[in-house]
């Protein structure tokens, strides 16, 4: 019982949070300079101020703010996210479409990040002092001082044009025509650039996390009495310090879905991967209001549910709270 009162609360919270980010993300784009209409019209070759105010009346762009804003609300319940004025498709059908290439973007970057570093971190609390520690603290250093587009475009230039190794952009080969296993190592195969890409960021910070919480958990009694009963090292380290350093990691892990996110838009960016980061990008050079407010709402779904998973999770990671609860 307890437990189902946790996740009505945490799903009451989600909705609140998720209604405020809806309308503040749309009074701030409403706010920003240019205006939908003026670009089509503009695209159309025909910037009189007559066709201007009939494709503001068509889209609903002069009526009042709060009434815009109303009919925003009151479709986004339904699932009628608009319509796009540029590609001339529902905001929703777009979104779909391109949401999965995001998901398996951030996924496998989340994961990525997550094993490296705290595998780089432990090797680098249990040698501290060492050069080994010193080389993997100065190359997290180093990737997290490092723009992110910058990394991208250097993977480009060494991996793909120079070395050959990997392929530089998209999703799929181009013409390719695979199917099954084929497919599936094809989009594998053209993952790996954008996936290490956007994960050095976030390896070289849970690498720094990582090792900072398991040196504290070794100066601890509990560890002391470990090491004077004879334990062997590693399964202090295995059992008694990673158990405990974990959970910081964990906490820290849990909050960066809403920034796999945002560096999703360079990533895709750079490398051409048809994630909702690309159509976002697009969408604000284009001011395509509906498609940029679509992919915000998406986006703020999905780090609210990532982090109600989190929240159920460190449940199960840290008895304690059950406890305590």
């Amino acid at each position: 019982m307890k437990s189902l009162d946790f996740v009505f609360q945490r799903l009451l919270k989600a909705a609140f949070v998720v209604l405020g980010v809806v309308i503040l993300n749309f009074l701030l784009v409403h706010m920003a300079p240019g205006d939908p209409a003026s670009v089509l019209a503009g695209e159309a070759g025909a910037g009189d101020a007559k066709y201007i105010a009939q494709l503001r009346a068509q889209f609903g762009l002069d009526q009042p703010l709060y009434q815009q804003l109303w009919t925003y609300l009151r479709g986004a319940l339904t699932g009628d996210l608009g319509f796009s004025y540029r590609n001339q498709l529902p905001v929703m059908t777009l979104i779909l479409d391109r949401l999965p290439a995001t998901l398996l973007l951030t996924g496998c970057a989340f994961v990525f990040s997550l094993v490296l570093g705290i595998l780089l971190g432990v090797v680098a609390a249990y040698r501290r002092g060492s050069v080994t520690d010193s080389a993997v603290m100065t190359g997290a250093l180093i990737f997290y001082a490092t723009p992110l587009f910058w990394v991208a475009l250097m993977a480009v230039l060494v991996f793909s044009l120079h070395l050959d190794w990997l392929p530089p952009f998209d999703m799929e080969t181009i013409g390719g025509g695979y199917t099954g296993w084929a497919r599936a190592l094809d989009i594998g195969h053209h993952l790996i650039l954008p996936t290490v890409t956007l994960g050095l960021f976030f390896t070289a910070i849970y690498t720094r996390l990582t090792r900072a919480s398991m040196l504290e958990v070794m100066s601890l009694d509990f560890v002391k009495t470990a090491r004077a009963k004879g334990v062997p090292q590693a399964r202090i380290i295995r059992r008694h310090v990673l158990r405990n350093a974990i959970l910081p990691v964990f906490t820290f892990a849990s909050m960066q879905a809403g920034q796999l996110v945002g560096g999703a838009v360079l990533t895709e960016t750079v490398f051409a991967w048809p994630g909702i980061g690309r159509l976002m990008f697009d969408a604000l050079l284009q001011r395509d209001y509906p498609v940029l407010l679509g992919v915000f709402l998406v986006t703020a779904a999905v780090v609210v549910i990532v982090n109600l998973i989190s929240d159920l999770l460190y449940r199960f990671v840290d008895p304690r709270i059950e406890a305590a609860s």
